[in-house]
């Protein structure tokens, strides 16, 4: 279980009279992303998170390798994966990718992501925002450390959406998400170089499994597109499967339907949109993408080239450009569990070809592409963290 460091009892003082230029919500992939582009700019940003930076893990910690690369954050890679293999009751294929995978140290990566920002960051669960009128110069967001104030607002916080107030909170199992759960158990032997994919309906209805090696450990799991459906038991059949302890569980939600990318004057990044992407349940990479893609239209406004509302509508139509690329996904995460294993099995032998997996998963990576990531910024030096 994850012990909050937040200091606590008489140790947790108000944070006093915060009003920065920008307050990001949230301090893992796409905070941290938003934080990023804004390096540089001259703006105070504020991230805040009721975790330390890198203390809480909740994802397979996987990426594209160039999207890594792209960022800055090879160091934090504990292993290339340029296989992926798949895995039916029929039958296996294993593929040579155009390009890896890499497992990577959530910690490390977080650590890394913030050390390229010149934000500030505290400590504190952030509870609600006040609906905000027209005209209004700041929002006013509410922590259990006290308020904040800020004209230029980001929901980094993942699938509650916390900082909505015009829609209801729609909680699992009624809310589009998937669900998943791995172990982390140590290496005990051989992993191979591929990330692994299992689909079978007698591991889990469906969802698919996977395991991923990561330098001394390995992080074996399985997700489900039916929120109802449980993932313990499958997750310990398949550790058991391929001979790895049932040790350190992690495990979260995650959406496959994107959700608009702003309301009420507020930029939502990341789960908090639906960025994760259907059917892989990949949500780091586009979180990156999105995150960089609004911390860009904030340092707009900060410099007063763009108006807040010009670029809420930029970011908002940014988003909403990848729908046809996440109702493609979702319309293959609806079809793949559906159709006959021994046809899946086929249709998985049948894209064994160099130029379809080419074709494939250079489409797949295009859809937020490590091309958008830009000049490495040069922070400055970091205030000290509250």
């Amino acid at each position: 279980m994850t012990v909050r460091r937040t200091a606590r009892g008489a140790e947790r003082t108000p944070l006093g009279d915060e009003r920065p230029d920008v307050l990001i919500c949230g301090a893992s992939f796409a905070g941290l992303a938003v934080a990023r582009a804004l390096t540089g700019s001259g703006a105070d940003v504020l991230v805040i998170d009721r975790y330390e930076i890198g203390e809480r893990a909740t994802s397979a910690c996987a990426a594209p390798t160039p999207w890594l690369e792209a960022m800055g954050l090879q160091d934090a890679i504990l292993q290339e994966l340029p296989y992926m293999s798949f895995t039916t009751p029929h039958g296996s294929v294993r593929y040579r990718l155009p390009w890896s995978w890499s497992s990577f140290d959530y910690r490390r990566l977080c650590e890394l992501l913030f050390a390229q920002t010149d934000a500030r960051f505290v400590t504190a669960k952030v509870e609600r925002r006040e609906p905000h009128a027209r005209g209004d110069a700041d929002h006013v967001v509410h922590t259990d450390r006290g308020t904040i104030r800020s004209p230029l607002v980001v929901d980094a916080l993942g699938w509650r959406r916390v900082l909505s107030c015009a829609e209801p909170a729609i909680q699992p199992p009624d809310a589009y998400l998937s669900r998943g759960l791995e172990v982390h158990p140590h290496r005990t032997h051989a992993h191979g170089d591929a990330l692994d994919c299992w689909v079978e309906r007698g591991l889990i209805r469906r969802g698919y499994g996977w395991r991923v090696p990561a330098g001394e450990e390995v992080r074996v799991g399985v997700g489900s597109y039916e929120p109802r459906d449980h993932v313990k038991e499958p997750t310990v059949r398949l550790a058991e499967r391929l001979g790895d302890e049932r040790v350190r569980y992690q495990g979260n939600w995650f959406p496959h339907r994107l959700r608009d990318a702003t309301e009420d004057g507020v930029f939502f990044c990341g789960d908090s949109a639906g960025h994760c992407f259907p059917l892989s349940g990949e949500g780091i990479r586009t979180a990156f993408h999105f995150g960089l893609a609004a911390g860009r239209e904030l340092r707009e406004v900060h410099a007063g080239r763009r108006r807040r509302e010009d670029a809420l509508a930029r970011y908002h139509a940014f988003s909403a450009g990848h729908g046809r690329a996440y109702r493609i996904a979702f319309a293959l995460q609806r079809l793949v569990p559906a159709l006959p294993p021994r046809v899946l099995t086929l249709v998985l032998r049948v894209l064994d070809r160099p130029k379809r997996i080419d074709r494939a998963f250079g489409w797949y990576l295009e859809q937020a592409p490590p091309s958008a990531v830009g000049e490495l910024p040069r922070p400055a030096a970091h205030a000290t963290a509250v």
